[in-house]
């Protein structure tokens, strides 16, 4: 079907941060899958350990107990604020999956009849509907209502916007059952939380008895040079999604909660193929690659690199662009609203220089290479960038 506007290149082969065509000709990857391949392509652990595993088990149901979930629960536990953990196959289910813990906290422990969850302005949760609801962009609505019921929104990190919301729809009694929010907004356009008005969401959230559920989909296992995008902002979240980098390029998602979040009861939710047992070993696979190759050291040495390389850049091209923004490898760099220049014509003429990089928004380009980039592939990707920049003049 007709759903994606893809550029006119096929992609073949892979490995570590690079990438073939089907011509042979090779492209340095700060794509990743849109921040998925966390060890890069054709990782050597990642082929052992699910080789190995197609030689055991590759899916059973839920309806019995799974050993490799079971292992990748206790680790995701284990090195979060998490107790437990739902799996199942993306962000956008991960999300769905919080709503209806939402609601049902709503109903079950503030008596509320018809759950409100608050979500950010220029927020991305999913393509599915209530996913799609819950994200803070009209373009994605459109064409798809109605949407669900029991949505709203305010500015992300406005705090003065969220206390006049949260208190209009709370006037006559309980009525918020969660915020869902990114503690880093990437599709958005590489918005970093703001540790201040983090901090007083959880106030609000705490006093109030509503769950603050943050979307770590895109920032989350270690790609804000943090194993949690959480822990920029110095809170703790009553729950959290993962999906995109947990699985290394493989589908997983998540959905983790503390104990007193917990108001699943067996039957409340499900999935066919989450937590099966391959899925679970590329995760289980991703999370001790990170921890043993000292990865989270390399996000931050990297991300340090290329910022300086990025600001550089912006001096040089200061009449198309204004600045750099992000955290760790999740990056962006923004383009002025007065420059004829746009992120999507970017990273099309990126591709002729050998160089995959992805919009985030119209003014905003990302990069968010695999977190095993080298020194000397940070040091490409910047004079690739450079060199894309200069023949647009």
């Amino acid at each position: 079907m007709n759903t994606y506007s893809r550029f006119p290149l096929t992609l073949v082969r892979g490995k570590g941060c690079w990438v073939r065509d089907e011509r042979g000709r090779r492209y340095l990857d700060a794509v990743a899958g849109i921040a998925t391949c966390s060890l890069g392509h054709s990782s050597r652990a990642l082929r052992q350990a699910l080789g190995s595993q197609l030689k055991t088990l590759q899916h059973v149901s839920n309806l019995y107990g799974i050993a490799e979930q079971e292992e990748l629960a206790r680790w995701l536990v284990a090195h979060s604020c998490a107790d437990s953990v739902f799996f199942c196959n993306s962000g956008a289910e991960a999300n769905e999956a919080a709503i209806k813990l939402a609601r049902k906290h709503g109903h079950q422990r503030r008596g509320i009849e018809r759950p409100v969850i608050l979500t950010a302005a220029a927020s991305f949760h999913g393509r599915t509907l209530a996913a799609v609801t819950a994200t803070g962009q009209p373009k994605y609505h459109r064409g798809f209502e109605p949407m669900v019921e029991g949505f709203d929104y305010f500015p992300y990190n406005d705090l003065p916007a969220l206390e006049a919301l949260l208190a209009r729809h709370e006037a006559a009694g309980p009525a918020v059952a969660a915020v869902l929010i990114e503690p880093l907004q990437g599709e958005g356009g590489v918005i970093p939380g703001d540790p201040e008005f983090f901090q007083r969401l959880r106030q609000l959230c705490s006093e109030r008895d509503i769950l603050l559920i943050l979307d770590e989909v895109q920032v989350g296992m270690g790609r804000s040079g943090q194993w949690w995008g959480y822990e920029h902002l110095g809170i703790t979240p009553d729950a959290f999604t993962l999906a995109k980098g947990l699985g290394g390029g493989h589908a997983i998602g998540a959905l983790l909660v503390q104990k007193s979040a917990d108001v699943f009861e067996p039957g409340d939710h499900a999935s066919t193929f989450g937590g099966n047992p391959f899925a679970c070993r590329a995760g289980l696979t991703v999370a001790r690659e990170i921890e043993r190759r000292g990865l989270l050291q390399n996000v931050n040495e990297r991300s340090e690199q290329l910022q300086e390389g990025l600001e550089s850049l912006v001096q040089r091209f200061s009449d198309h662009l204004i600045g750099v923004r992000g955290w760790g490898l999740l990056l962006g760099v923004v383009i002025r609203p007065d420059s004829d220049w746009n992120a999507p014509q970017l990273a099309k003429a990126a591709i002729e220089k050998g160089l995959l990089l992805v919009a985030a928004g119209p003014t905003v380009l990302r990069i968010v290479p695999p977190l095993v980039i080298s020194r000397r592939e940070v040091r490409l990707l910047l004079e690739r960038l450079e060199a894309t920049l200069s023949s647009l003049g």
